[in-house]
């Protein structure tokens, strides 16, 4: 991306976002790509550096475990194993073996499943693979403490095992010769010592000539003579020799080793950077889950229409100190190009501009941005800042001329793929004439078809808006009550600068304030009062329009929760009615295999009794006794609906009921025990005691009268 002035990114801050990206990164490699971080213009890569930034967020958000251990640079080391005739070290050949079996953790992590999960984070590695000869040749040679093996080589093992005899003997010889000379009481307090890599015996120094051997040197205080004994001296010629071999050995083995695995330089240097890579992916990550960073939708034109979006260092600020960060939502595009962003000062625009401008350069570095997912961010080629005092003593420029020079560099250069911001247009001039040079400069600018965001408190600016297409306002809200800005930008009405109300607010005497409103022009001052006390009906209706929208949920919410009784009382029911209906056929099942029970009975019994007719009438009693008892339980609900029982005598001209059939009749005679009923049209002689006496019940006469209604 190409930008201007040269510090146009510092005076959005993005070197503050990349010395937070510094302090994440635990590797040089890492911290250099940092440095050497490009804003991109190409879709391709800026999608790939976001996913895979997204794919490292999921790792840390989850808590799981991506191989980033190896931290150390070891670039001299690995293009000093590339050079020929070059020697590493075993400590070299350790930290070479670390990273191979890091860059495997690395390879191994991408088995299975995640290979295809996190696909992009992969594609760091996808050209490359893992070289297992580089450990196992590693191995062969040098142990875990970076000394060669003795089985590297024949010869150097046949050394060492000299070596070892010969010190066992100067050790068994040394002691005798030691002891020896403490009996006499020629060795000081400490009895040996090396010097040289050859073993002495300390002896007091009055005592040196009567011990046969070398005399290395004595102590400062001249009272201690370090002397090798005579007996030793051949042996220690003897091992220094074998030690000198094996240190040459050492050395062609080392030498060997390198020469082997030299043509894999390039290959570790490779590992070495995938590991920086991975490391800067990782602290892009960090940024993110910090500032709570997205990837929105990316499109490869110039547009611009941020939802919740949040200035990611207002953000981390406001998130540190417990603070409460307002998001801002914006639109450019080809249809609105330019957005005229009018206000009170400390009210909000150039944080609202900057919101635009950091979040869009991160997006093109490859970083998270903090927005709402639905976000949709374009690519732009060129990004033009004039923010603030331009004075320039050097050239002595004056503010003003600075500012033109500015405008003058972005009419001449601005295009269909440019973001500008311009704080304070015109500031720095007489209004009228300032106020005429920044509609000249808008309209050129909408007419190049650039994209930007623009503050100003000139009232022409915010009346061209609405006759210039591709031109909105924008109002940041202001608090006049509370004397507090709101941090709220409005897209699509102009703001007032409430001159006048602050002035009142913060108590400046009335006479002097009259008098500035008398200075004024009167249109404009109506103007100016027009907005102000337009954007405090506006902020009425939206919060009319919150409190809506809260009752609105919460409706919402009893109509879900209305919904879920409901739900839950009719699943009781439908459980109830299972339930019923699961006894009510456990029950006939029941039924069914008593009855197939009893009739293979009276199968049984027909076959084996000459009593035909009982076992007749044992059937007969199965199959229609229960429905004549149906049939007298609907006759005696009949009867109840319409007769009460009396506890009068039975006498001739009585109602009674019959207690067996429940039906209803009148007493015509009584014989003794017996009476004669008039059952229907039939007389009946029925014993006395199966007689129960019952008076009619009369009906109400509202219910009587709808019966009679009918009727008619």
């Amino acid at each position: 991306m190409r930008v201007y002035p040269e510090n146009a990114l510092t005076q959005l801050e993005f070197d503050k976002i990349t010395a937070i990206l510094l302090t994440h990164c635990q590797t040089t490699i890492g911290k250099e790509i940092v440095n050497e971080i490009r804003i991109h213009t190409h879709l391709k890569y800026i999608q790939l550096s976001l996913r895979q930034t997204q794919e490292y967020k999921y790792i840390k958000l989850a808590n799981q475990y991506f191989p980033a251990d190896f931290v150390l640079d070891i670039r001299k080391d690995l293009k000093l194993l590339g050079i020929p005739g070059a020697q590493l070290t075993g400590e070299q050949w350790l930290l070479v073996r670390k990273l191979t079996d890091h860059t495997n953790q690395v390879f191994r992590w991408f088995d299975g499943e995640r290979k295809q999960a996190f696909a992009n984070l992969y594609e760091v590695v996808s050209d490359s693979y893992y070289e297992p000869a580089i450990i196992q040749s590693i191995d062969e040679i040098i142990d875990e403490l970076g000394n060669v093996k003795d089985k590297a080589s024949e010869d150097l093992a046949k050394i060492r095992m000299q070596l070892f005899k010969k010190r066992q003997e100067l050790r068994r010889i040394f002691e005798k010769v030691v002891h020896r000379l403490a009996k006499a009481g020629y060795t000081a307090d400490i009895d040996e010592s090396f010097s040289n890599g050859r073993r002495v015996v300390a002896v007091f120094s009055e005592y040196k000539r009567q011990v046969k051997g070398f005399l290395h040197g004595e102590s400062d205080s001249r009272k201690t003579a370090f002397i090798e004994p005579e007996e030793t001296i051949e042996l220690n010629n003897e091992l220094y020799s074998l030690e000198q071999e094996e240190q040459k050995e050492v050395q062609r083995i080392l030498r060997q080793l390198t020469a082997q695995l030299s043509p894999y330089s390039a290959l570790l240097l490779l590992y070495l950077q995938f590991i920086g890579i991975y490391d800067f992916i990782r602290a892009k990550a960090i940024l993110a889950v910090d500032m709570n960073g997205e990837m929105p939708v990316v499109h490869n034109t110039a547009t611009s229409h941020l939802v919740n979006a949040y200035h990611p260092l207002l953000y981390l600020y406001n998130k540190a100190s417990g603070k409460k960060t307002i998001p801002v939502n914006l639109e450019l595009d080809d249809n609105a190009r330019i957005l005229i962003i009018s206000g009170p000062n400390a009210g909000g625009k150039t944080v609202s501009m900057k919101t635009l401008g950091l979040n869009q350069v991160m997006l093109q570095s490859g970083l998270l941005v903090p927005v709402d997912p639905s976000s949709e961010m374009g690519i732009y080629k060129q990004l033009f800042i004039q923010l603030g005092d331009t004075q320039n003593l050097a050239f002595e420029l004056s503010t003003y001329s600075s500012h033109l020079t500015h405008m003058k560099h972005f009419i001449e250069n601005a295009n269909g793929k440019t973001l500008f911001f311009i704080d304070e247009l015109g500031s720095g001039s007489d209004p009228h004439l300032g106020g005429a040079f920044a509609e000249v400069i808008l309209e050129e600018l909408a007419q190049r078809h650039a994209q930007g965001i623009v503050t100003t408190h000139y009232l022409n600016l915010k009346v061209m808006a609405n006759h210039n297409k591709g031109i909105v306002n924008g109002a940041m809200q202001f608090d006049e009550v509370k004397l507090e800005p709101l941090y709220q930008l409005v897209i699509g009405k102009p703001g007032s600068s409430y001159t006048f109300a602050i002035a009142e607010r913060i108590g400046l005497p009335k006479n002097l304030i009259n008098r500035a409103r008398k200075l004024v022009d009167t249109h404009h001052f109506e103007l100016d009062k027009l907005l102000n006390r337009t954007e405090q009906d506006l902020q009425l209706v939206q919060q009319e329009r919150r409190e809506l929208h809260k009752k609105l949920k919460e409706n919402e919410t009893l109509q879900a929760e209305l919904n879920r009784t409901l739900d839950k009382e009719k699943h009781i029911q439908q459980i109830e009615l299972l339930r019923e209906q699961n006894r009510v056929a456990e029950e006939k099942f029941t039924y069914f295999k008593d009855m197939e029970r009893k009739i293979k009975q009276i199968a049984l019994d027909w076959k084996k009794s000459d009593k035909k007719e009982e076992v007749m009438k044992n059937l007969y009693n199965l199959l229609f006794k229960k429905n004549d008892a149906i049939v007298i339980n609907k006759l005696a609900k009949k009867v109840d609906k319409h007769y009460k029982e009396s506890s009068g005598p039975i006498i001739v001209g009585s109602t009674v009921k019959l207690k067996k059939n429940y039906q209803v009749g009148e007493v015509l005679e009584l014989k003794g025990k017996r009476a004669i009923v008039k059952v229907g049209q039939l007389p009946m002689n029925i014993d006395i005691d199966d007689l129960m006496v019952v008076d009619k019940i009369e009906e109400e006469p509202a219910k009587q009268m709808t019966i009679n209604n009918k009727k008619k």
